[in-house]
């Protein structure tokens, strides 16, 4: 949603922390009996059961405690995040993009959980959100919900039949592009989906040799994903060359969108009845809503898409580090992530999976998570997001730039950071 590494900034694309304050005069949080915990999370994801259930189940079995969720914005988890965890006032719990919580762990801003892996659910944990808070062997924070990106699509205004490879997809999505309708939605600022083109024709962002990263889109495999790409952005789309992925939901259903590659709960924003705040549309475009993997270069084949989803941690400096890991206990208890599977977020424990709907919708995501990638894993990475550098090389792609010298350009400083 994207949902850091490094200086923190995000994508994805998040982790949780509690702020809480213990009650009582000169008590310390192992003594105190009342007091209040605040929560993090980021953006609209979370469904309210959920949230309701959270606080339900944390303030009955914490007699005297109350729990507190506040709504943070995917710009909050840059500098936002990292003065409120490094100040005496921090959150308890917070929500971060996966691929933000190595930064936030390298600066000391999250608690060492190890001790309560096992009990969040140990080998049940999802394998690769574990990974993206473990550092150094420890873990610091724990999978909340993964994400996939697929493609979307009306038969009002698609009448095709679903393209077989990556080559078809941007050729129907050429023919498709009118005047008021982008045959593949593609603003330039999205490179969650700018990725799958690269690592589809092999490319990559970056790779390690021993201690020091070496820049990879300028390889030959990557540009020719990134020349692929800019023919999306010049000859399929009418997306502002400048814009970014917020809100996809409104152009589809307004009928100018033919193909979109949107994350799964995405169905949601579409489905939903129209409002002040969200446009949806059920009953016209969202009527028949379907949706595919992205396929890849060979017919049968998907691209590797991006792996996104949040991951949720104590914070270092939280008054209240029990009452906060009781918290992140029930944010990973069966039967709130059963909640996030009934919204369609894949859980952050593999046992709630089977909550997950069974429609077309849902199993393409699973399909096309199926063959996911991830950013570089390096404590750096959150910098080269907070910089912007991919979707700044992005937008001069879109709008017609040298991809050879961009991507050349975009190496540089890729590497200027994961080195530093």
């Amino acid at each position: 949603m994207n949902k850091k590494l490094g200086a923190l900034a995000l994508v994805g694309a998040s982790a949780v922390v509690l702020a809480g304050c213990a009650g009582g005069s000169g008590a310390t949080p192992s003594e105190a009996e009342t007091g209040e915990i605040t929560v993090w999370l980021v953006g609209t994801d979370t469904p309210d059961t959920a949230r309701e259930y959270l606080k339900e189940t944390f303030e009955a079995e914490n007699e005297g405690w109350t729990l507190t969720i506040e709504e943070k914005t995917w710009a909050d988890t840059s500098e936002t995040y990292v003065a409120a965890l490094s100040s005496n006032d921090s959150p308890d719990v917070v929500e971060v993009g996966n691929t933000q919580a190595l930064g936030f762990i390298d600066q000391g801003l999250f608690l060492d959980i190890t001790d309560i892996q096992e009990d969040l659910g140990g080998d049940d944990l999802l394998p690769g959100l574990v990974d993206a808070g473990t550092y150094d062997d420890a873990f610091y924070a724990a999978p909340y919900y993964a994400g996939g990106r697929i493609v979307f699509y009306t038969p009002q205004i698609v009448t095709d039949e679903n393209p077989a490879t990556l080559d078809e997809y941007v050729a129907q999505g050429i023919a498709m592009k009118t005047d008021t309708v982008s045959g593949i939605y593609a603003p330039g600022k999205d490179w969650y989906n700018a990725l799958p083109y690269v690592w589809a024709h092999g490319g990559e962002i970056a790779v390690q040799d021993g201690d020091t990263w070496d820049a990879q889109f300028a390889s030959d495999e990557s540009l020719a994903g990134l020349e692929q790409l800019q023919e999306v952005y010049l000859n399929a789309t009418n997306a502002p060359a400048d814009g970014d992925e917020a809100n996809p939901q409104v152009p589809f259903c307004a009928g100018e969108i033919a193909y979109i590659s949107a994350p799964g709960w995405v169905k949601w924003s579409i489905l939903a009845e129209a409002d002040a705040e969200n446009p949806g549309c059920p009953e016209t475009y969202g009527k028949d809503l379907s949706a595919f993997p992205l396929p890849g270069l060979e017919e049968g084949t998907t691209a590797p898409i991006f792996a996104g989803g949040s991951n949720v941690a104590v914070a270092q400096k939280s008054n209240s580090p029990e009452k906060a890991k009781a918290a992140l206990g029930i944010l990973l208890s069966e039967g709130y992530q059963q909640l996030l599977a009934e919204g369609g977020l894949t859980p952050g424990i593999i046992s709630a999976a089977s909550s997950l709907p069974d429609d077309e919708i849902t199993q393409a995501q699973a399909t096309a998570l199926a063959n996911s990638k991830f950013t570089p894993m390096s404590p750096n990475w959150g910098e080269v997001e907070a910089a912007l550098v991919i979707p700044d090389a992005l937008v001069k792609i879109a709008q017609g730039g040298d991809v050879k010298a961009i991507a050349e350009e975009l190496d540089a400083q890729i590497e200027a950071i994961l080195n530093q």
